[in-house]
């Protein structure tokens, strides 16, 4: 699904990144997606709309709370610090990413937000699911923006 909704951000021209979060709408309930996001950054004009912003901001609104207690996030590539920041704020249980991402990756590579001590959460962290399709679903989308460009 994930997967899905970062091909929905070619349409237009946002890095292709996608998130779901499955978790339960009320405590003690069944698992279900609570939502299904992709980056919106261009089509917003929003620095903010990262994938995984915009379904913190879905999934809250559908179990009527900020906490996210119980949820599983998946994501096409690691989050960078503002989302990793946003996962642990939100009290998400777990983070599952496919492509690790060297130059912003905030979770593996530059930082470990999401299971720093220091902070009053952590998360429960898997990489590199599926990393070779959602990698290159991104490199290919650089590829021909790269063409586009002349560069």
């Amino acid at each position: 699904m994930a997967l899905a909704e970062a091909g929905e951000a070619l349409e237009h021209e946002d890095v292709p990144v996608g998130a779901v979060i499955v978790g339960p709408r009320h405590e003690g309930g069944p698992m279900e997606v609570l939502a299904r996001a992709h980056n919106q950054r261009e089509l917003l004009q929003d620095p903010t709309a990262h994938a995984e912003m915009v379904a913190l901001t879905q999934a809250a609104a559908a179990v009527g709370s900020w906490r996210l207690t119980g949820a599983v996030m998946y994501v096409t590539l690691e989050p960078c610090v503002m989302c990793a920041g946003a996962l642990v704020l939100a009290r998400v249980e777990t983070l599952v990413f496919g492509a690790e991402d060297p130059k912003a990756g905030a979770v593996r590579n530059l930082y470990r937000v999401c299971e720093d001590p220091r902070l009053n959460h952590r998360l429960q962290v898997i990489g590199g699911v599926l990393s070779d399709e959602c990698g290159e679903v991104l490199r290919e989308f650089f590829r021909r923006k790269r063409g586009k460009s002349g560069d």
